[in-house]
């Protein structure tokens, strides 16, 4: 059997001594770029992978970032945190980091669940998901020194001349903005935006991209919460009411998929509807919708807590500017 390559290995045929390739393994911040390419080079070429254990023990951390599992709300919103949730799981890996999952069913309980693995010394790391205005976790995380990144601006005033804390996030106005220019490209006359009520984040920014490109063919402004039968029954008497809309943005996948049926019902199948997404249940049924690219994300998240090439959790500095990655989705036309 051949023997493992080890980091004696990896200083010979580098050129360097045993603590650079340390280094370059735990803190790569510190050593000069073309030291730590030589010695990333040999690292490549032996197939070297450090002991993980090993370097738990002696490191005294834990080697693992912890995220947040939603509760389980059936339909067909929870899908892109799932690839995030796998996508951050593979990355992490990569860099010889592990993910623990943990369940809360509220803002309180999470932190509650947090103060027990920061006291338990379990994570060295957390991602938050789902922020809102007045988010009290992240000011838990912020006071306590754990380092943490969040799928989810801040929702401050400036989140990027003035951030609160590192965020990696999908810009779904320029999402929208994507979908409204795609429909009236297509000769829409009328366009529509299906959103949540007013007051989340997240719906704020996608209706903002719809306001900001529809111009004189803005159509009616409608609201309901997140699922595909409210949806329905609110397109059908939107529809019913004004008759001329030709284009419909949604803030959703469930809500475009509701819209889609009520079209249909209404025997207007032809009306474009895009939803925001990309789900399964979109791909299935023919409708355009927004790509989120989850697995983009979940790279700028690590970036942001461990450098480009890092190993170790070295969080960037929280400053103007440089404290975020806005990651542009793509529409998918179908």
């Amino acid at each position: 059997m051949t023997k493992a390559p080890t980091v004696e290995d990896v200083a010979r045929v580098a050129g360097v001594s045993r603590q650079t390739v340390s280094n370059v393994v735990n803190t790569p911040g510190i050593v000069r770029e073309a030291t730590r390419l030589r010695v990333e080079a040999a690292i490549a070429e032996l197939g070297y992978r450090p002991h993980a254990a090993a370097r738990r023990l002696r490191t005294r951390r834990s080697s693992t970032i912890g995220i947040h599992l939603d509760p389980y709300a059936g339909g067909i919103a929870g899908v892109v945190l799932d690839r995030f949730v796998h996508a951050l799981t593979e990355r992490a890996s990569e860099r010889d980091m592990r993910v623990l999952l943990y369940a809360a069913r509220t803002a309180e309980e999470e932190i509650d669940r947090l103060g027990d693995l920061l006291e338990g010394g379990e994570v060295d790391a957390v991602v938050v998901t789902g922020t809102f205005h007045g988010d009290p976790r992240t000011g838990w995380l912020n006071e306590r020194g754990l380092p943490f990144v969040s799928f989810g601006r801040p929702w401050g005033e400036d989140d990027v001349a003035a951030p609160a804390h590192l965020w990696v996030d999908v810009d779904g106005a320029a999402g929208t903005r994507a979908a409204t220019e795609h429909l009236l490209a297509g000769g829409a006359r009328r366009v529509a935006f299906l959103g949540w009520p007013a007051g989340s984040g997240t719906g704020d920014e996608r209706e903002r991209g719809w306001r900001e490109s529809v111009g004189a063919a803005a159509g009616p402004r409608w609201v309901v919460e997140d699922n595909v039968a409210l949806a329905r029954d609110v397109l059908a008497e939107g529809l019913a009411r004004d008759p001329e809309v030709d284009g419909i943005v949604c803030a959703s996948d469930s809500l475009a998929i509701g819209a889609h049926l009520a079209a249909a019902v209404a025997g207007r199948a032809d009306i474009p509807v895009i939803g925001f997404d990309n789900t399964p249940a979109a791909e299935a049924l023919g409708l355009s919708s927004v790509e989120q690219l989850p697995e983009r994300v979940a790279s700028g998240a690590l970036d942001l807590l461990m450098g480009e090439s890092g190993t170790v959790v070295a969080p960037r500095p929280a400053t103007a500017g440089a404290a975020h990655v806005l990651v542009e989705p793509r529409l998918v036309v179908r």
